[in-house]
């Protein structure tokens, strides 16, 4: 399982650096110019190997998940990173989203983080879900979907409340859970579709933004081609895309590539992606010049053995 967990964490953080410096590019221009490597520079203006926001937040939660579950101590370590660049690649912040952002100014004037995330409709990008691989493996072992949902819903809530943000996360969730004991990945993505089915049968949920999951839920979304694929930062695009690009991959490495040369939200989508990717094959199939070349490699490894450590004590 520690393969597993570092290759997640080390996952994330490289599909979000490949991604970074060909932000909001468009998809027809990395056709022409696709990523292979890691590059610097671009839209950010970063050196290469640098990672952004989603694997900042990502270890965040992480960290704050190795001393157990406390949504007040999970947002004062958002708010650390946000005033001080705490895990940022270079100890500072150069990205955040503008949901993100307000949720955290709330936080920082003394808003209970129970209240403090973008609830309208158009507050739906990808912020919470970005964060979510920590939470998933923090589960893992939680046999009540209940509980997991009220976790997944409450940690997205401390910058995205809307429904729709909550919905995205716990999909995600399930499905990254599965991906620690389920080898066949199409395996993991079907029993994920059957539990959170049933759950939303349960559940008094509005119908119309179950329908909006239709193509991840009631279909199969590994058979939609590319054209069919939006990589925007919409929440449910971005759940869509790190999905589509893992079903339809092989291995680590074209599963990041897919999803960062989709263009658009390059990074989150990396970051998304990479997160299940690195789970799904471990640390062992990821590219050793990739896990060298990453912004804190060597710290982000030490924080997923950490991580691993605090799950298997009775306390976390």
């Amino acid at each position: 399982m520690q393969q597993q967990i570092t290759g997640a964490f080390l996952g994330t953080a490289i599909g979000d650096a490949l991604g970074v410096p060909v932000e909001f590019k468009t998809r027809s221009y990395l056709q022409e110019n696709p990523i292979r490597e890691f590059i610097g520079y671009g839209c950010w203006n970063q050196p290469p190997g640098t990672f952004s926001d989603d694997t900042s937040l990502t270890l965040c939660t992480a960290e704050s998940l190795t001393h157990g579950y406390n949504l007040t101590h999970m947002a004062h370590t958002f708010l650390k990173w946000y005033a001080e660049g705490y895990w940022g690649a270079h100890d500072k912040v150069f990205d955040i989203g503008h949901t993100t952002q307000r949720a955290l100014r709330r936080i920082g004037n003394g808003t209970s983080p129970l209240f403090s995330g973008g609830f309208e409709e158009f507050e739906n990008g990808n912020g919470s879900l970005m964060r979510m691989m920590p939470v998933a493996i923090y589960l893992a072992r939680e046999e009540n979907i209940k509980q997991r949902y009220h976790i997944v819903k409450e940690v997205s809530g401390i910058t995205h409340m809307h429904f729709r943000s909550v919905m995205a996360c716990f999909i995600y969730v399930e499905f990254l859970r599965n991906l620690l004991t389920i080898k066949d990945i199409q395996e993991s993505y079907q029993v994920m579709q059957a539990a959170v089915n049933d759950f939303i049968l349960e559940q008094q949920f509005n119908a119309a933004e179950i329908r909006i999951f239709n193509r991840i839920l009631q279909d199969n979304i590994t058979n939609l081609t590319e054209n069919d694929i939006q990589s925007s930062g919409y929440v449910v695009y971005t759940l869509e895309s790190a999905l589509w690009c893992l079903l339809n991959t092989g291995n680590f490495q074209d599963a990041v590539l897919a999803a960062v040369n989709l263009g658009g939200d390059t990074d989150t989508t990396g970051a998304v992606a990479g997160a299940a990717a690195g789970l799904h094959y471990g640390l062992d199939n990821i590219p050793e010049q990739w896990v060298q070349g990453v912004a804190k490699s060597a710290k982000i490894i030490e924080l997923s053995q950490q991580f691993t450590d605090a799950l298997s004590t009775p306390s976390a």
